[in-house]
């Protein structure tokens, strides 16, 4: 089974979490590849750019911006994947919230990506749906989906 099969296999498990456009999807999965070349989300996470850096001399430790040397497209989708989901997913709208009133927009925003790319990363190795958010939104988009899907 090629590479891209493959991706749009693991694109059904993600519909529901990402709610960002299938092309964005494949585009996540086909960038990273196999999943299990990562041994932790922590390393995902780093290579998609959106681990907090740490500069270290001695015993001086100074935690600063993400790092952004990772891969641009993933770190982009997955950022636009956090503006929706701030807006419908109850369980990202409180995290942007509880980051926001400390951090701002922004980096709230960085927050929830990093958030979502973790359980993207969970929801690949365990081959598990999403089982959070509201169920609503996601039988609405499936619903417009196969209407478009009908009338191509």
């Amino acid at each position: 089974m090629s590479l891209y099969h493959r991706a749009v296999l693991k694109a059904q498990l993600l519909k529901h979490l990402l709610r960002i456009p299938s092309d964005r999807q494949l585009a996540l999965l086909l960038k990273s590849g196999d999943i299990n070349r990562f041994s932790s989300d922590k390393r995902l996470v780093a290579w998609a750019g959106l681990a907090p850096g740490v500069r270290q001399s001695g015993d001086k430790t100074v935690h600063g911006r993400i790092t952004k040397e990772g891969n641009r497209l993933v770190r982009w989708v997955m950022v636009q994947a956090a503006q929706t989901a701030r807006l419908h997913d109850e369980r990202f709208r409180e995290s942007y919230e509880r980051y926001s009133r400390r951090k701002g927009h922004q980096k709230a925003v960085i927050a929830v990506a990093h958030e979502m790319l973790r359980i993207v990363y969970f929801m690949l190795k365990r081959n598990e749906v999403y089982r959070g958010g509201s169920c609503d939104l996601s039988l609405r988009k499936l619903n417009r989906l196969e209407r478009v899907t009908l009338v191509v």
